[in-house]
């Protein structure tokens, strides 16, 4: 439960009796939550799902690829970018080039 809580992922909530003693309200379920961590510990992505639905592990593969390409050249990726595609700089320049191609 301490992960789950950590990264707001625990479904129910806790609260204070009368007495003042702190107690879990409902059952402790972990939602489904993903998250990337880059090499200095910044969560780069993170995707939570109600209980009933699942994650897509092709998904999961394309992101993490995107954040291993991008703090392995520094460059962006765009929107639906795959391993092997062409990315671009994060500068005006670098959008307008790969935009012209």
């Amino acid at each position: 439960m301490t992960v789950s809580k950590a990264y707001d992922v625990l479904a129910g909530y806790e609260e204070y009796t009368e007495e003042g003693e702190l107690v879990f309200v409902g059952a402790p379920q972990a939602y489904r939550g993903l998250f990337l961590i880059d090499k200095e510990g910044v969560v780069r992505h993170q995707v939570v799902n109600d209980m009933p639905l699942g994650r897509s592990v092709d998904e999961v593969i394309r992101v993490l690829d995107a954040l291993q390409f991008t703090e392995e050249y520094g460059e962006v990726c765009p929107a639906n970018w795959k391993k092997g595609d062409k990315a671009l700089k994060p500068t005006q320049e670098g959008i307008s080039d790969y935009l012209s191609h």
